[in-house]
């Protein structure tokens, strides 16, 4: 126990002092570690069979041909239509831009698939006008960061592809479970815009009414987007391709929507195909050192001896999961999303999977779906994570973007919706049947 919590100081030293990115921190100390258990040969095989053998890894083929569909998707402007779709219907509502912000944020989630790609993208196509209608900067940008958030958990979710593989859990079943969590945080954000104008009206303006011509020629200029996720999700769903087939499919759908419309040049075309294999390497790179950090957390015992802890104070699954929630917290101020999850991961799952939760819950009787609940509802709170203080992603994507709006303007913003996205996460944790009742479908 002592080895692995000089490791988790001695990372979190590195990231926080030394500023070494995390990827290299989870590598370096898993690495040394390994090798003083062991020997310095075999934590060189180690790391070079774990280097090898993700780059090899077909699964994991699915990672960049998401990445790809969002990147194409993004660049044939479909955020745009989403965003005056739902402006179409919900427009003239008080608050409703903010809404339709909401709205417009879940929908390209759906085809990107990242929460800071979509929190930029809509950015600069939904603040413009809530600006112009009079919309406070805080009620503009909270929506905007928390409509984004939803990027990791509504499917396709990159979040979701690295949980299943470091886990060898269904990717599909989590895309899939995935989907009625997302589907109630875009229902509670629009709650939290709805309480948000009822306190202050001038904070979200009405804007003017479209007509139903207007709204049906809106819905059609977003037809491909969700021709493009139902054939993604719904393949998924319908058993007629993997996920890695489903991916392969998008990234194509999106390449031939992005070229009908005359969206991509050559010089496009690279540029696009280039920040693909960025984030590709960022997510390799970092998968690759928490592989080699978990190696070395599993060799001394950290798992087993964290659940013999755990057992040896009969506290019941529930106090359990509170627990970890509370160490996702934590966690959530100094570290971001993805490095969070495949640094825990290693050491919750196991644990997870040792406790008896279908005392909690009959749904959570089967190990796999008890996974799968779990898998939701850490990506859940790696979401709220992403729009709280100091370290909020999302929030920070905003600042960079918008030099004269504060970071305490925009932290205000985001404050209502991260209110009931712990409204959210209590209500998964206690009904687990919201989450697994699609994936319970398909078995």
């Amino acid at each position: 126990m002592l080895e692995s919590l000089y490791a988790f100081l001695a990372m979190l030293a590195l990231v926080l002092l030394a500023r070494i990115p995390i990827a290299f921190a989870m590598g370096l100390v898993g690495f040394v570690g390994f090798s003083l258990v062991t020997s310095w040969n075999a934590s060189l095989a180690m790391a070079t069979i774990i280097t090898y053998e993700t780059a090899i890894n077909y699964g994991l083929s699915v990672v960049p041909l998401f990445i790809l569909m969002g990147n194409f998707v993004t660049r044939a402007g479909l955020s745009d239509e989403l965003y005056t779709a739902a402006h179409a219907f919900l427009g003239h509502r008080r608050g409703g831009l903010a809404m339709a912000t909401i709205v417009a944020c879940g929908g390209f989630s759906a085809v990107c698939g990242s929460s800071l790609a979509t929190a930029a993208t809509m950015s600069k196509v939904a603040l413009p006008p809530m600006r112009r209608f009079g919309y406070s900067d805080a009620l503009a940008t909270g929506s905007v960061a928390a409509g984004g958030t939803l990027g990791i958990l509504i499917p396709p979710s990159v979040i979701l592809i690295i949980l299943g593989i470091m886990t060898q859990s269904d990717i599909g079943l989590l895309f899939i479970a995935g989907i009625l969590p997302g589907l109630l945080g875009v229902l509670l954000y629009l709650v939290a815009v709805l309480i948000t104008v009822t306190i202050d009206p001038t904070a979200g303006p009405r804007g003017p009414r479209a007509d139903w011509h207007q709204r049906w020629h809106a819905v059609r200029g977003v037809s491909a987007v969700l021709a493009l996720f139902v054939l993604v999700i719904g393949g998924i769903y319908a058993g007629m391709f993997t996920p890695t087939e489903a991916a392969g499919i998008g990234a194509s759908g999106a390449f031939m929507i992005a070229l009908l419309r005359r969206k991509l040049s050559w010089p496009s075309l690279f540029e696009t195909l280039l920040e693909s294999a960025r984030t590709t390497a960022m997510i390799f790179v970092i998968l690759i050192g928490a592989l080699i950090f978990s190696n070395f957390i599993n060799i001394v015992g950290l798992p087993d001896l964290l659940l013999s802890w755990v057992t040896s104070f009969n506290l019941p699954p529930i106090a359990v999961i509170l627990l970890i929630m509370l160490v996702y917290v934590i966690l959530g101020t100094v570290l971001e999303s993805l490095s969070m999850i495949m640094l825990t991961v290693p050491v919750f799952y196991p644990l997870v999977l040792g406790m008896e939760l279908g005392g909690f819950s009959d749904a959570l009787a089967d190990p796999e779906m008890a996974l799968i609940w779990f898998g939701i509802i850490v990506v859940v709170i790696t979401e709220i994570s992403l729009i709280t203080p100091p370290v909020g992603l999302n929030v920070f994507v905003l600042k960079s973007m918008l030099k004269d709006v504060s970071l305490g303007t925009i932290f205000r913003g985001v404050t209502p919706f991260w209110i009931v996205d712990i409204v959210r996460l209590l209500i998964l944790m206690l009904i687990p049947s919201i989450v697994l009742l699609l994936p319970s479908l398909m078995n």
